[in-house]
């Protein structure tokens, strides 16, 4: 590959910060509020013109569809979310689960208030190109956009990427799943249109279990306690548009669930396109999914409306503004979790939060319906090679099992709210994250409103 070599230039200081969160997804969220709730002067970089990630940029509304009766689940600044969206009117009830789906859209002003009333200095449309790094301190970010090239200098920064690109770029040590075994991307989408009463009636009249998750090509592992649970799945239809002719054979991937209905006809975050192959971390293979997955989506739709009651008047109401990752690069953390960790109840002394016995990936499925739950460790945020530097949301370490746990959006904003906590008080205490004193930061996080143990 032949190169360009680019004049030397000056690159403009355009603002410093205590604490610099990149990436405003669940993760990068909660931490730049925990970091200013916290005391520390905090910044949001965004590279989009919304907060919320795959809450209001992809559209994945199911924040927390895996509560069921006697799950104990996480506390603080993930809950908040769920909480102030219904407060606001920005959320319906979950068909199959004691929550909410979250209305991505109205999250988007739900998302600037939280930032505004924290007091967090916002930067959307900005994107990093490139960590400061000095003698394996981070000392900020380069980012372009329309103003050009700039830097923002912090004390400490907190890499929310989702794909660990801070600390790939800094020389911190990350590993990449390998593309064939990556879980699929989807495009996401919502519908409006729909006969409510139509689509609910032909949905009880032949229910859905999560059983029937399991088709005559893959399996899914579950414990066998979910089974029998009703799942707002949509199978039926497709293999009748694939036995019609409208949809290829090799396209049984169409498949999957609806997320809620409206009154007003809405029906929701339709997870329905997988996307396998393809790594995100490829702007080729991001360009490809994008297309293919919305050629997809509209096959999906025409299948909805030929052979899905409810369904003949329905139309194409929005796509997520991008596609929906699962999957990239980790970090190898200071600690990496482990299977054993996520489903053995997995206990830490520097745990700062708390998750449900959740496991979504990989073809795996197990929901916290007994009251079991895993404690989460401050070391598997902490990358090795880079100081000054935490990793929070999907890219935390860990193993494959547990990446299907950690990578869920209520665990990214529990893990988001300790990288903030710590961040902030690592620069009130004058350490580096690695040596921050952990029973400050969960005194913190109790006061924030975290449930550690």
């Amino acid at each position: 590959m032949a190169n360009i070599s680019e004049a030397a230039r000056e690159t403009p200081i355009i603002h410093h910060t205590e604490v610099l969160v990149v990436g405003s997804g669940p993760g990068g969220l909660a931490a730049a509020i925990a970091s200013a709730r916290a005391g520390a002067q905090t910044t949001l970089l965004e590279r989009y013109g919304c907060f919320g990630g795959n809450l209001t940029q992809v559209g994945v509304e199911g924040f927390a569809w895996y509560r069921h009766d006697k799950t104990v689940d996480s506390e603080g600044i993930g809950v908040e979310f769920e909480q102030r969206a219904k407060s606001m009117g920005a959320a319906t009830p979950e068909p199959q689960s004691n929550s909410h789906a979250i209305d991505g859209e109205a999250f988007k002003y739900v998302a600037d208030l939280l930032v505004q009333e924290a007091g967090i200095t916002p930067m959307l449309h900005r994107t990093m190109v490139a960590p400061i790094v000095e003698g394996g301190v981070i000392k900020g970010v380069i980012v372009e956009s329309k103003a050009g090239r700039e830097a923002i200098l912090a004390k400490r920064v907190i890499d929310a990427t989702g794909d660990a690109d801070i600390a790939h770029r800094s020389g911190a040590i990350v590993h990449k799943t390998p593309v064939e075994e990556m879980m699929a991307a989807s495009v996401m989408f919502s519908m409006n249109g729909v006969d409510k009463k139509r689509f609910i009636e032909d949905v009880k009249a032949d229910p859905h279990t999560y059983s029937d998750w399991c088709g005559p090509d893959w399996a899914m592992e579950t414990s066998g306690k979910e089974d029998k649970l009703f799942s707002p799945y949509l199978k039926k239809p497709f293999e009748k548009a694939i036995k019609s002719g409208l949809i290829p054979q090799n396209l049984n991937t169409i498949t999957g669930t609806w997320g809620a209905i409206t009154d007003q006809g809405d029906l929701t975050y339709l997870n329905l396109i997988h996307l396998t192959g393809l790594d995100a971390t490829n702007p080729d293979h991001l360009t490809k999914g994008e297309m293919e997955g919305r050629r997809q989506a509209m096959l999906a739709i025409e299948a909805l409306k030929q052979f899905n009651p409810g369904c003949e008047n329905a139309k194409l109401r929005n796509f997520g503004m991008t596609l929906g990752v699962r999957d990239t690069r980790k970090i190898d953390a200071v600690y990496n979790m482990t299977a054993h960790d996520v489903r053995e109840q997995g206990k830490f002394e520097d745990s700062i939060g708390i998750f449900p016995e959740f496991i979504d990936g990989y073809g795996i499925l197990i929901l916290p319906t007994t009251g079991r739950y895993f404690q989460l460790p401050y070391r598997s945020m902490l990358p090795k090679g880079v100081r000054h530097l935490l990793v929070t949301g999907r890219s935390a370490g860990g193993d494959r099992d547990s990446h299907a746990a950690v990578r869920n959006m209520m665990c990214c904003a529990v893990n988001g709210q300790g990288a903030g906590v710590a961040a902030a008080i690592s620069v009130q205490t004058g350490v580096d994250v690695a040596d921050v004193d952990i029973k400050l930061v969960q005194k913190k996080l109790l006061e924030q409103g975290a449930r550690i143990h």
